[in-house]
This record gives C-alpha cells, sequence and structure tokens, in this order.
C-alpha cells in the first residue's frame, strides 16, 4: 500500500491533475511553483522527485511537460467527506444568529479542525 501524500503534496497532485485535465498536458516546474507560491523551481522539482518515488506521480518519457498524475481519488483522505459535510453544516448555522446555532457552529468547527489534522 502506499504511503497517503502529506497536504502540501496533494495540494500539488491535485493541481497537475487539474491542468492536465483543462489543457491535456502537464504543467511546466515554472508554472507549478507560481501555481503553488513556491520560491524556486528546485523546490518543484524536489516536491515532484518526493511524489515520483511514492510513486502517486511519473514522467512518461523524462522530457518536459510529462507528469501524469497515477491516482488523485487514492490520495483523498478517508476522511474528506465528513470534512465537506461538516463545512456545509458551518455554513448553514453561520447565517443564522442564535445561541444554540453559534455553540453548533463551535463544535462542528472543532470536529472540521480534528478531521483535517487526521487526513493530513
Amino acid at each position: 500500500m502506499k504511503k497517503r501524500p502529506s497536504k502540501k503534496q496533494k495540494e500539488l497532485l491535485s493541481f497537475i491533475d487539474g491542468f492536465i485535465r483543462g489543457y491535456g498536458y502537464g504543467p511546466s516546474y515554472r508554472e507549478i511553483m507560481r501555481a503553488l507560491d513556491y520560491k524556486s523551481v528546485s523546490t518543484v522539482a524536489v516536491h515532484v522527485d518526493g511524489l515520483i518515488t511514492l510513486g502517486w506521480l511519473r514522467k512518461k518519457d523524462h522530457s518536459a511537460r510529462s507528469l501524469e498524475v497515477v491516482s488523485v481519488a487514492a490520495a483523498a483522505s478517508p476522511y474528506d467527506e465528513h470534512i465537506k459535510w461538516l463545512k456545509k453544516e458551518i455554513k448553514k448555522r453561520e447565517v443564522v444568529d442564535s445561541p444554540a446555532s453559534n455553540k453548533q457552529t463551535t463544535v462542528l468547527r472543532e470536529a472540521l479542525e480534528i478531521l483535517d489534522q487526521k487526513g493530513e
């Protein structure tokens, strides 16, 4: 079984996957750097190489724009559906200004924080 990617690695995988879906080819390291606000191309290379080593990314032919995501769905946290539900419930309760709603919102936010930490 593959090691699950970290939060930052999931962000990188998601960006690459979205880019490929949108343009039909992989992003350049410089495009990744700009989009994810990395400070250098070498930082991108380190992260990409790490994901290749873990088996989440591959380079089709070791040339530019040849990155391919092995599986974004598998990289998702097992808590993603719960996190989505919590965010939706928080939004519903935020519009109601009552002590009960405020207390529920606080509890839901605490649950969300716990799941976000476990999903990393």
